[in-house]
């Protein structure tokens, strides 16, 4: 196993990568620490340079290499963040990058990679099955291989996060983080333990990809026999060998959230603060939100890690997220099968305060009498009451009206 890196790893690599990487806002959240009774501010890794704080580390590692290295260039496997910082790295010095993904990974992602000129090879369904034939690749051509995690350079690269969260919230109780492979909240907790003891140090985990979770609880390191979550961030089967050792020492706690509470997150993150964040960047909030940490009345630090989500992914958070909210409705309504009737219950939503967004007028599939007809409509409300408020006016004007699932 490779050297834990230290408190003055983490220093050097601040100096080393200054050039490049952003001091990232840490941005206090009024809407979130009055409903959640903290106070919160977010560490905003989506504004990093390529929109992620693997940007770091991966700067880190590729600028610590020695220059006899080089020649043959460098390899990663990675489900998009590592990939950019990576190439991004590899840009800046001029030398070769190979980024190995997994046949799954969003196009914001592959398309921001191939944009920095590194060479995709997209194989596997997993990361984990993508970091198998990086290393075999890393073998046969000499390439040096840059593990998005479980590397003590990259590692320390993350940890800057925490000596610029001590400089901008000296006053911190605690510190959530989303836990993929376990890298960053690696770094982050030797600066903070080495620094300011007594800050928290809280990872946060999809429920659908729990490894470091299961690791921890058992003492050892456990694999995921299946990574279920669309936060591809954090979708990994296995901690490493070194995070896992480090997380051991420094984290205090590791908790889970499913992914339709990190969609909410999402969703809410993009309505009240106006940032647009990926799954895993939105998992700490989430734990919040799901009362999976206790840390009531405590200054929290969230570290919204990065933003690079696709905007077909966000399309749906979107769209399912205004169904549970009541937002977004379906209702069927039988009518009787003749001119006008369209047109009367229309005037009927249009009353009621209800944008009509799609109409399916049904005859085939009808449930009433011959003369009937059943249409459904797909209606923007305000909320859960007033969507109540229309079928129930629109029961008292005489329609049979149901509302459909989902």
């Amino acid at each position: 196993m490779a050297k834990i890196p230290t408190i003055d790893d983490i220093h050097a690599a601040r100096e080393r990568i200054s050039k490049y990487a952003y001091v990232t806002p840490l941005e206090h959240s009024t809407d979130f620490s009055r409903l959640l009774g903290n106070d919160i501010s977010h560490k905003l890794e989506n504004l990093q340079l390529t929109g992620s704080f693997k940007v770091r580390g991966a700067l880190n590692a590729v600028l610590s290499l020695p220059k006899g290295e080089l020649a043959a260039g460098v390899i990663a496997a990675s489900a998009g963040n590592h990939a950019q910082g990576v190439a991004f790295g590899a840009h800046q010095l001029g030398i070769k990058a190979t980024i190995v993904m997994p046949l799954g990974t969003p196009l914001v992602k592959l398309m921001a990679v191939k944009r920095w000129g590194a060479e995709v090879v997209q194989t596997g369904e997993t990361y984990d099955e993508a970091a198998d034939c990086a290393a075999s690749m890393a073998h046969d051509t000499g390439a040096c291989l840059i593990h998005p995690f479980d590397d003590p350079k990259v590692i320390a690269g993350q940890g800057t996060i925490a000596l610029e969260i001590l400089e901008q919230k000296p006053d911190v109780d605690a510190v959530v983080v989303p836990v993929g492979g376990g890298g960053l909240i690696s770094g982050i907790g030797i600066a903070l333990k080495e620094l300011r003891p007594r800050v928290q140090v809280i990872g946060v985990q999809a429920s659908g990809a729990d490894a470091m979770a299961q690791s921890l609880g058992a003492g050892e390191i456990r694999k995921s026999p299946r990574t279920l979550t669309f936060a591809d961030g954090i979708r990994v089967a296995r901690p490493g060998d070194l995070t896992f050792a480090i997380s051991r020492k420094v984290v205090d706690q590791v908790v889970t959230v499913d992914d339709d509470e990190i969609a909410n997150a999402v969703l809410l993150m993009i309505e009240t603060d106006k940032s647009v964040v990926e799954g895993a960047g939105a998992a700490p909030l989430a734990a919040l939100l799901h009362k999976r940490v206790g840390l009531r009345g405590k200054h929290v630090v969230l570290i919204v890690s990065g933003g690079n989500i696709d905007v077909n992914i966000l399309s749906r958070i979107i769209e399912r997220g205004l169904v549970k909210t009541g937002r977004l409705i379906r209702i069927s309504v039988t009518l009787g099968d003749h001119p006008g009737a369209l047109a009367g219950i229309t005037d009927h939503l249009a009353k009621f305060g209800a944008n009509v967004l799609h109409v399916h007028h049904n005859r085939a599939f009808a449930r009433g009498r011959l003369d009937e007809t059943t249409v459904e409509f797909a209606l923007e409300t305000r909320g859960h009451e007033h969507a109540r408020e229309i079928v129930q006016g629109l029961s008292r004007a005489g329609y049979l009206c149901d509302v459909l699932a989902g």
